[in-house]
């Protein structure tokens, strides 16, 4: 039988965190999001080499920064350029855990023009999540309307 070239369980993209403190990323990850920890391999310093964990059917990567190889998370790089979208069954219920379990709300849940209630946390870590249950399929041509509205109105301002 030949190999896969995405393994079992994994999809073509997964993200890889860098984190300042990756088992307590790991902790807050199983609090926050429900996630299953997967596997963990610790680095010669006793810190976390390589970890993943399962958020539904989705694997997440992370590690400790490891400042030699150019490896810091976002509060050592100065912010953060990518944020994460989880789609969960009840994105106010997932919200309400997450800062429950340390996280900073940045974007209480509302319905979106686009068709899903979303929120938005930083984790302690500095990741950005954004939260959203689709709850309303929104054809193209009428988000490009509301989009090109808003632009309108921001304009205007």
């Amino acid at each position: 039988m030949a190999v896969k070239p995405i393994p079992e369980g994994y999809h073509a993209l997964t993200p890889y965190l860098i984190v300042d403190g990756a088992a307590a990323a790991i902790d807050f990850y199983v609090r926050a999001f429900g996630a299953v920890e997967v596997m963990r391999m610790p680095a010669p310093n006793g810190r976390i080499g390589h970890a993943e964990v399962r958020i539904g059917d989705s694997h997440l990567m992370l590690a400790d920064e490891d400042p030699s190889m150019g490896y810091r998370g976002p509060k050592s790089g100065g912010g953060n350029a990518v944020s994460l979208l989880l789609y969960a069954e009840d994105c106010d219920a997932v919200i309400e855990r997450a800062v429950a379990a340390g996280a900073t709300l940045t974007r209480p849940p509302a319905d979106q023009f686009y068709g899903d209630r979303s929120g938005g946390v930083t984790d302690p870590f500095g990741h950005s999540w954004y939260v959203s249950t689709h709850i309303r399929d929104v054809p193209e041509e009428e988000m490009r309307r509301v989009v090109a509205e808003k632009v309108r109105e921001a304009e205007k301002k």
